[in-house]
């Protein structure tokens, strides 16, 4: 098997370091070789806090993929996540001296000055995602080159993030002697495995809710229109049921995984939940309506911080998503999650996993591989036509030499 038909993704998570080595079928399509993972230590709400034990937990994933598929992992795609991620749109625009067939070197350009603008210091690009070109007032032209026009114009939805929690992650996986090809936000990921492109034309938003960050993206006619990160995940749901019932997180992500629902508490049942006795931890009753209250509460606040976020930022694109909401990621399997979120966003909404792609069945249906799914996908769709760029250049350019074409 060609080296250069095997992708790895690798998704360092608040929760768990997992990494999905996925061959190459066609010319679009993936199959899952095999997972590897192992919780995690180290990471706070997607950003790395502790380098040497991050490093550790990763070369253990790394080795477990490596011992299932008998792959020998030398390149990754990883994703990235973490509340310092912030969007934009914005259009470049580039005037030639006299019409002329339009080239390579203006598309470069038109995406370049789409990036002359003013974003925090401490901050760099990660991702110049095309939306749309415009040729002398003609709007969205698919592909400009070797038309002859004047002026070019191109709309891209852009994100920058912090440059030291940017290189922490990457300093992190290169310690391991491992090659970066590229780093892709952890929502654009999933997407390219949970939505098809008929929904993104429609428009749709995609919800990744981790362990500890909650991704989220909008397509409309195709194309990238917003993002956002919110540092609220699964486990604050836990914090709460720890804080609020008086009981070990352990206890608490047990409770929550076993008898948890988002589902609204006035339709409770109600009634007692026994936690049985445990080393260290006397067994105690818990009432049930209390548990859901607090689930649903802290669900409901992650939809709602979404959805203001949107309204914000996006004006009124929430209310023009022909194909609603999908909502991925390890909390998606919480039961009453998508009625919550019905509720809030005034959308239909469906749970969804990795779709048409190959490989063992437990691995793609379950939520909580999504992002490590959809970087091989990514991975697939974007190395078929690069020009070879090294990491390096691509971080001296504030990345987005990937990323300067319509997002599929």
């Amino acid at each position: 098997m060609s080296s250069d038909q095997i992708f790895v993704g690798l998704e360092i998570g608040t929760t768990k370091i997992c990494v999905v080595v996925a061959e190459g079928r066609s010319e679009d399509q993936i199959s899952i070789l095999g997972v590897g993972e192992t919780p995690s230590r180290g990471i706070r709400k997607g950003e790395i806090v502790d380098m040497a034990t991050a490093a550790e937990c990763v070369r253990e994933a790394i080795l477990d993929a490596e011992e299932k598929t008998n792959v020998e992992i030398g390149n990754v795609w990883v994703a990235i996540s973490g509340g310092h991620l912030r969007s934009l749109n914005n259009r470049g625009i580039h005037v030639l001296p006299h019409p002329r067939q339009i080239e390579q070197e203006d598309l470069d350009q038109v995406q370049t000055n789409a990036k002359e603008i003013a974003i925090p210091p401490q901050n760099i690009f990660l991702h110049t995602i095309l939306q749309s070109y415009h040729l002398d007032g003609n709007r969205n032209v698919i592909d400009p080159l070797e038309s002859e026009g004047m002026q070019l114009e191109a709309d891209f939805h852009i994100v920058h993030g912090m440059k030291t929690r940017i290189h922490n992650t990457l300093r992190c996986v290169e310690s391991l002697k491992l090659e970066i090809e590229d780093v892709v936000l952890g929502s654009l990921a999933s997407a390219q495995v949970v939505v098809t492109q008929h929904q993104k034309d429609l428009g749709v938003l995609v919800i990744d809710i981790g362990g500890g960050t909650t991704d989220y993206l909008i397509y409309q006619d195709g194309a990238v229109r917003h993002s956002g990160v919110l540092a609220l995940g699964g486990d604050h749901i836990t914090n709460d049921i720890s804080v609020g019932l008086k009981l070990p997180i352990a206890r608490a992500e047990a409770l929550k995984i076993q008898e948890g629902t988002s589902t609204d508490p006035t339709e409770s049942h109600g009634g007692v939940i026994t936690v049985k006795n445990d080393p260290g931890f006397l067994g105690c009753e818990i009432d049930r309506r209390s548990l859901e209250t607090i689930i649903h509460c802290r669900v409901r606040e992650i939809f709602e911080l979404i959805r203001d976020d949107i309204s914000r930022n996006a004006g009124d694109l929430l209310g023009l998503l022909g194909a609603g909401v999908v909502v991925t990621g390890g909390t998606a399997r919480l039961p009453g999650i998508a009625e919550t979120a019905s509720d809030v966003l005034d959308q239909t909404v469906q749970i969804t996993t990795a779709r048409n792609v190959g490989g063992p069945l437990q691995t793609f249906e379950n939520p909580q591989y999504s992002t490590a799914i959809g970087l091989t996908k990514y991975a697939r769709l974007v190395t078929r036509d690069l020009r070879p760029v090294s990491l390096m250049d691509r971080i001296s350019k504030g990345f987005g030499g990937l990323f300067g074409r319509r997002e599929r």
